[in-house]
């Protein structure tokens, strides 16, 4: 039997709220066994790259990530973020390491090609070294990445945390029995906006289907749907979709995506 891993990615918006980090990191620190945490922090790049004169840059919600840009993506998302989760999660007696794709080599992107939008300094994965990433769990060390990336050639890259979360997943899924949760504001996909409890409990691909059609689905949430299916086709075990309090122990208000 496969070893249990649980690879959590968190959203933006508890990084931003203090009091909602610290309750996640919290019962994300109670959680057993083994288990890897993923986040970005677009916002507070954002909030300091204007304080320092660097506006960023967006196209159909999609960040552009110039010279400038890149440098403070390093220093938000990899420094100021990233140490402030360790640290808090080191305060919750949980022995966490923070890391970006490049430190053990442990994701390998590849610059986006130019085709209508130059995105700039943007990767996309190409290879998660999951055996490097095994070592650091069985040191019983809890992995924090940020999302960053490298191409193996010294060049950083900026590159989505979802994916970052579902393709370290898929990687690992060899090894470990693994589930992989997308944490934020909401208590799951929603079947109204306007109504938080409306949460739609289990989604499978024909349904997906159906709550496109509908636009029940729509907008931030496509991209977030296509990497649950991505990671369940290539053989991450579960899936789920919520809020902080999926990860509480009798949790039962979040949405779980199968195929």
């Amino acid at each position: 039997m496969k070893p249990k891993l649980s690879i959590i990615k968190i959203g933006g918006n508890i990084i931003e709220e203090q009091e909602s980090l610290s309750q996640f990191l919290r019962l994300f620190a109670q959680l057993g066994g083994n288990k890897v945490l993923v986040h970005g922090g677009g916002k507070r790049a954002t909030e300091i790259g204007k304080r320092i004169g660097i506006e960023s840059k967006m196209v159909d919600g999609r960040r552009i990530t110039d010279a400038k840009s890149l440098e403070v993506a390093v220093m938000v998302y990899a420094g100021l973020v990233n140490k402030n989760i360790v640290a808090q999660l080191q305060g919750n007696n949980c022995n966490s390491i923070g890391l970006s794709g490049a430190d053990a080599n442990a994701i390998i992107a590849v610059k986006r090609p130019v085709s209508t939008i130059d995105f700039g300094f943007v990767g996309d994965v190409r290879v998660v070294n999951a055996e490097s990433i095994s070592k650091l769990l069985n040191a019983e060390f809890v992995p924090v990445f940020c999302a960053l990336t490298h191409d193996g050639h010294g060049q950083l890259l900026n590159t989505n945390a979802d994916t970052i979360a579902s393709e370290v997943a898929i990687a690992l899924s060899q090894t470990y029995d693994t589930t992989l949760y997308y944490c934020f504001e909401k208590k799951g996909v929603l079947r109204t906006i306007a109504e938080p409890d409306s949460v739609i409990k289990r989604i499978n691909m024909e349904s997906y289907q159906k709550l496109k059609q509908q636009k029940i689905i729509a907008d931030g949430m496509l991209p977030k749907l296509e990497n649950c299916f991505h990671a369940l086709n290539k053989h991450v075990q579960r899936v789920c979709i919520g809020d902080l309090s999926m990860l509480e122990p009798k949790a039962q208000l979040f949405t779980t995506i199968t195929l």
